[in-house]
């Protein structure tokens, strides 16, 4: 696909329209495939729990904070516990929604980097939720968690994992949450030039603290969310620049002097053979006679 370098114009014509249908039809498929997919691990529960077991002694071996440490710090107000259960439920993908559509107006070229980036970044995910289904942080009992989302409310998912025909519970390795976030902060950190770019990495990070507060995912989810993240970027290129908006040529005023070669013209009576010679407006170029 051909990138563009200048914004999309609301009524550019049929071709703007083409492009744009093309692109929903893109995003939606995508996600389409990647939801079908994720259902495909549904109902290996028993393999889903020995791997978070697994994931639990490997994070007590590498002596990662407790996911617990987080939960009892939104456990203090159930206004907290509350905001961020409707963090995780409302914010990831209207958030990432809204970024692409933001990027495919304003930075067409970083739209088509982003959108390739995350087409990787989610289907190596889609591999590992396939290959290594893994009951998150909630379900499991040696963790001592609360299921915030059931508890405090709202919730994306239904009381049943087994029966939850809406969401794959068991695909918690790695957190799309997080994965999507840092990529939204690090495209609009490429994508702009403003001094305070920088606070876009509050997103992933308020989205770290919530998937795993909310006990919805462990750290090693984030960290192989940010490997995955990190090796597509690595394979995709990156557009060069930041602001790729098209600057309209400013005219030469009309009464600005031009060299005019030597015979262009004569030389005023009485003037010294130094002299410049007079300097006769310019037509604009492609002009009509």
């Amino acid at each position: 696909m051909t990138s563009h370098t200048t914004p999309v114009v609301a009524g550019a014509g049929p071709g703007a329209r083409r492009r744009l249908i093309r692109e929903l039809l893109l995003v939606v498929g995508l996600f389409a495939v990647y939801k079908c997919g994720r259902m495909l691990a549904t109902g290996r529960t028993e393999e889903a729990f020995r791997n978070a077991t697994r994931i639990w002694d490997a994070e007590r071996t590498l002596h990662l904070p407790g996911e617990g440490l987080v939960q009892r710090l939104l456990l203090h107000s159930d206004a907290l516990v509350h905001t961020a259960n409707t963090y995780y439920a409302a914010v990831h993908f209207p958030a990432t929604v809204i970024f692409l559509v933001w990027l495919y107006v304003r930075r067409p070229a970083h739209y088509l980097w982003t959108r390739r980036v995350l087409a990787v970044l989610t289907g190596a995910a889609l591999v590992i939720h396939l290959a290594f289904p893994l009951a998150p942080p909630r379900m499991l009992g040696e963790a001592h968690l609360i299921d915030t989302g059931q508890v405090y409310g709202p919730t994306v998912y239904g009381a049943a994992p087994t029966a939850d025909t809406m969401a794959n519970q068991f695909a918690a390795m790695p957190s799309l949450h997080f994965g999507w976030a840092l990529m939204l902060a690090l495209g609009m950190i490429a994508a702009t030039s403003s001094r305070w770019r920088a606070l876009w990495l509050l997103h992933p990070l308020v989205t770290l603290l919530v998937v795993v507060g909310t006990a919805n995912h462990y750290w090693l989810d984030a960290i192989v969310a940010t490997l995955l993240l990190g090796a597509a970027l690595l394979l995709v290129p990156r557009p060069v620049g930041r602001s790729l908006v098209a600057r309209r040529s400013v005219p030469v005023p009309r009464s600005a002097a031009v060299p005019v070669p030597t015979g262009a013209g004569p030389v005023p009576a009485g003037a010294g053979p130094g002299a410049p010679r007079p300097v006769e407006p310019m037509e604009p170029v492609g002009a009509v006679r």
